[in-house]
């Protein structure tokens, strides 16, 4: 691919996480961990209509989405406390969808088990390392993401992690970029940014870093990260 005139290479590479290098899992088996969790007969789909059950997994899906609008300010990703009052607040209102108190909390605790790398995230990483391409994760993140990413392999092939409880700052904010630019000890020209969101990773474009936006990926096929290594 040619690069136009007047662009640095690309030396190092940002990375968001979450539906980016890694995702949530599937919730239906996220849904049957916290129903086993607590003890409950039978399983979910079994307990609840089929219309419930399919409204419950989109639910589940989406909780991060549905919890944006119960915080708007993003004061979930500066602080695992209030990250744990954001999940209470957004999953306590769904009786109608059948989560009470129990199974939230369930939910909770066992929502990381869930956490996975796409199949293309190591390859990825690995190809960009082997070519000298310095990596770094930059994630909205109000929990510990460092036991998922050594959990998944991805931890040995990056080369800072930047999340946002830790660094004080979440995206599109200009620190958070920051802060990541200072983790590969590389200039913005000379990186990539790569994400989904057009909000929060594409605030990397106002600080001068190329960005590249993946649409919304569905379930834990390749992402197609592939065009990262294309493109650097």
């Amino acid at each position: 691919m040619a690069r136009p005139l007047g662009w640095a290479p690309v030396r190092g590479v940002i990375f968001d996480f979450h539906c980016t290098l890694g995702h949530g899992g599937d919730p239906a088996d996220w849904l049957d961990g916290a129903w086993v969790a607590v003890e409950r007969p039978g399983s979910p789909r079994g307990a609840f209509t089929e219309t419930r059950y399919a409204a419950l997994l989109d639910f589940l899906d989406r909780i991060w989405e549905h919890a944006a609008k119960v915080d708007p300010r993003s004061e979930r990703d500066l602080d695992p406390a209030r990250h744990r009052e954001v999940f209470d607040a957004t999953v306590g209102p769904r009786a109608d969808l059948g989560l009470d108190a129990e199974l939230g909390d369930a939910l909770y605790r066992t929502m990381l088990d869930r956490w996975a790398a796409y199949p293309d995230a190591v390859p990825t990483l690995r190809e960009l390392r082997a070519h000298g391409i310095r990596t770094a994760i930059l994630s909205n993140m109000g929990l510990d993401l460092h036991p998922v990413l050594a959990r998944e392999g991805l931890a040995e092939h990056l080369d800072g992690v930047v999340l946002s409880w830790e660094c004080g700052v979440v995206k599109p904010a200009p620190g958070a970029f920051a802060a990541a630019l200072a983790v590969l000890d590389l200039p913005a020209e000379a990186v990539l940014m790569v994400g989904d969101n057009a909000i929060d990773d594409a605030g990397a474009a106002a600080v001068g870093i190329r960005t590249v936006l993946l649409p919304r990926s569905v379930g834990g096929a390749e992402r197609g990260l592939g065009i990262v290594s294309r493109m650097v």
